[in-house]
């Protein structure tokens, strides 16, 4: 299990309701799964539409193992639209 910081950015941290938070996981998919819990259900679908950067890089395999002190970034789309 790696202790990691999740950053929100804009929709998405409207719907995390908060901007960065630490959790920890072995996997950028459980992460996320975790972020969610069970009483965020907008943020699930923010994250269905969102790219994720991890240290800086985009993530294409949810699947990837973290390390500890990661910072994944959540970026919903920016530019206007519905979800």
């Amino acid at each position: 299990m790696a202790v990691i910081l999740i950053h929100y950015w804009a929709g998405a941290k409207a719907a995390a309701g908060v901007e960065i938070e630490q959790i920890e996981a072995e996997s950028v998919e459980s992460a996320l799964a975790q972020a969610v819990g069970s009483e965020r259900g907008e943020l699930a679908r923010v994250l269905k539409r969102s790219s994720l950067l991890l240290d800086g890089v985009v993530v294409h395999d949810r699947s990837v193992t973290l390390l500890d002190g990661q910072t994944l970034e959540v970026l919903p789309p920016f530019a206007g639209g519905a979800f």
